[in-house]
């Protein structure tokens, strides 16, 4: 790992190599370090997973605690996760028991042999306003063992209605971000942040230049990328999810299955016979108007919300952004969330188009 990964990752030292105990005592003597050692709360809970039967009183804990650290102290057991943008330093369980005790409570609607396919795992998802939210619930139920993220925009005030973090945190990269809150919450996942985002001379690097994608989760706003990364998503046989968090609408195309499938359901018959560089030079100077044909033509206007159709009239004259909501998005998250474990496991091999659409779910039939 190189050090401009520790703007986002967690560094960590096992102490039972010389080298990293070296280390990491030198870094703790820095006074600006704090450390948070809950390590025996840890291997309490590790001991009652291990004996869900039996009433685990103190004796039988500390027992199993003495037993499972062994000789060593219980300040080198484990791993330490340092996080340079926190200026701290977190003593955990090492990667087996940590993963273990933290899907404990996933069994056994996620079976342990299913977790353990889950974490060989690749996913990538370009757009990180939408995506944050489906980044976010896939490293908490922990569907894969490695997430890509591909967004070169910077987080804006205004985009505070819908993407997750702090006051502070205006003005970083919207990748890096989520990966700092994956890192805080799972320093054992495996994040790949795309700062400059994805372009069409990138796009092979981020489906396959550190092994092939498992899923691809398209929420980008460019129109260009939209289609290009389906495009090259479907000639690597990678399926992809998009949601549109607008109805609820959720899109499943599943190029790994169906390689000749056409993309965006046989919807966009616009671009047919153009190749990959005539379309990003076609793509990418769009007006907000040619934008929106291109929408209409994916979408259909008769999937819109009414909301939605007022809005687009109004862009660049009352507002400067595509509306999202937060009730949306963190819905989106969800549905790609639960959908693409689904694929993943094989438990699921349709594309198609679903809708999710909570004014037609739940209605005042008196109104």
């Amino acid at each position: 790992m190189e050090n401009s990964d520790f703007i986002y990752q967690a560094k960590l030292f096992n102490r039972t190599l010389p080298e990293e105990k070296a280390e990491m005592d030198d870094l703790v003597t820095q006074k600006h370090i704090e450390i948070v050692d809950t390590i025996h709360l840890q291997l309490r809970e590790l001991a009652r997973i291990n004996n869900p039967s039996k009433k685990m009183d103190e004796q039988a804990v500390t027992e199993f605690i003495s037993s499972t650290v062994g000789p060593q102290h219980l300040y080198d057991y484990g791993v330490w996760a340092y996080y340079p943008w926190l200026k701290k330093i977190v003593h955990l369980l090492a990667e087996a028991e940590f993963i273990q005790v933290r899907t404990s409570r996933n069994k056994y609607k996620i079976t342990p042999e299913e977790i353990a396919v889950l974490s060989t795992k690749k996913v990538g998802i370009i757009g990180l306003s939408v995506g944050q939210s489906i980044a976010m619930t896939m490293a908490m139920e922990r569907i894969c063992g490695e997430l890509r993220l591909a967004d070169f925009d910077e987080v804006e005030l205004s985009n505070m209605n819908r993407i997750r973090c702090s006051v502070q945190d205006l003005g970083l990269n919207k990748t890096i971000i989520a990966a700092r809150q994956i890192a805080e919450q799972d320093p054992y996942l495996r994040v790949r942040c795309f700062i400059k985002g994805v372009t069409a001379d990138g796009i092979d690097d981020f489906l396959s230049g550190y092994g092939k994608l498992d899923l691809l989760v398209e929420e980008s706003d460019g129109i260009d990328m939209k289609i290009i990364s389906r495009i090259k998503a479907k000639e690597y046989g990678i399926p992809v999810i998009m949601d549109t968090n607008d109805k609820g609408m959720l899109d499943v195309e599943r190029f790994d299955l169906e390689p000749e499938r056409p993309i965006f359901h046989g919807r966009l018959t616009r671009i047919e016979g153009l190749s990959l560089h005539e379309l990003a030079d076609k793509l990418s100077n769009l007006s907000i108007s040619e934008k929106v044909e291109y929408l209409v033509d994916i979408i259909g206007f008769e999937n819109v919300s009414n909301a939605m159709k007022a809005s687009l009239p109004e862009m660049n004259k009352t507002i400067v952004g595509w509306p999202q909501l937060a009730s949306a998005v963190i819905l989106g998250g969800a549905m790609v969330t639960d959908v693409g474990r689904r694929i993943l496991l094989n438990k699921m091999s349709t594309s198609g188009r679903y809708f999710v659409d909570f004014d037609e779910i739940i209605r005042d039939f008196k109104a």
